[in-house]
């Protein structure tokens, strides 16, 4: 399976719930923080906007 330009594997996602969730694994072979509050960011949410 093909996300974006990066393939991804058993490994780096699971379902939840319907919703797919992404692994530590996968969010470092992406190589940043999206933003979106990921329940496994090994980036310690870097890119999400505070709430104000």
């Amino acid at each position: 399976m093909k996300r974006g330009n990066i393939k991804i594997e058993e490994e780096d996602f699971y379902m939840e719930n319907g919703f797919f969730v992404f692994t530590e694994k996968y969010h470092l072979k992406r190589g940043y923080c999206c933003g979106n509050r990921c329940r496994h960011c090994p980036y310690n949410f870097k890119n999400v906007k505070s709430k104000k």
